[in-house]
């Protein structure tokens, strides 16, 4: 059986000056730092593509974010970005508030956090699991239809939440857990890798290491 790679990438800082949690809202660019992220994963990517490996489909969410972060990868490796709106954000009862952390210790919003296990203030983390594991199915199939059947790789730019549920149903870990705790830093790479229709590993990179410290560190940021 053919093996196949699929990418989980997260996109890049985006400017957000206010500290909105914007989740879903439209329009929320890149910062100047961010676009430097993008270019970099682009970088990352045609590195990998010059040491043999066969890139072939490239996917983003519809976000704005998602969609600037995939842009510099297309023009690298020539592929056109496929939108797949099972990879979005995931939803979040405090989107668009600012100030999160302060906001949160009201009593009004104390409902909202009664069952982090599931989460009760968003989309739960097993219907993320499934939308993402989904669409990274089908990114699968569809670069080693492009191959011919041969050895592929596809990239799909997500987010951060929806990538990391995903990697700890692939690891068989427990799906709650602590988000100052999570491994998906901006434009990160989680790769999946199959043989067949089997998830044989995952592995985790980050090619923006050296641009993390200037970067801001907001709730969904």
């Amino acid at each position: 059986m053919p093996t196949a790679t699929v990418h989980l990438v997260r996109h890049g800082e985006v400017h957000n000056p206010d500290g909105v949690l914007y989740g879903r809202l439209p329009e929320f660019h890149l910062s100047e730092l961010g676009r430097e992220m993008a270019e970099r994963v682009a970088g990352y990517f045609a590195e990998r593509r010059n040491s043999g490996s066969d890139i072939v489909h490239l996917v983003a969410s519809p976000l704005t974010r998602a969609q600037e972060t995939a842009e510099p990868t297309a023009r690298e490796l020539g592929l056109t970005i496929v939108t797949d709106e099972r990879i979005i954000e995931a939803e979040n009862k405090f989107e668009g508030m600012a100030q999160v952390a302060q906001q949160l210790r009201h009593p009004k919003h104390w409902k909202s956090l009664r069952n982090p296990f599931t989460p009760s203030w968003g989309e739960p983390y097993s219907a993320q699991v499934e939308r993402v594991m989904a669409a990274v199915h089908d990114a699968r199939r569809s670069a080693l239809e492009a191959t011919g059947g041969k050895d592929a790789e596809a990239i799909m730019v997500s987010h951060q939440l929806p990538i990391w549920v995903a990697r700890l149903a692939a690891e068989k870990r427990r799906l709650w857990h602590d988000p100052r705790q999570r491994r998906c830093t901006l434009s990160s790479v989680t790769s999946l890798y199959f043989d067949g229709d089997e998830l044989t590993g995952v592995r985790y990179e980050e090619p923006c290491a050296d641009l993390l410290p200037r970067a801001s560190n907001l709730p969904g940021a």
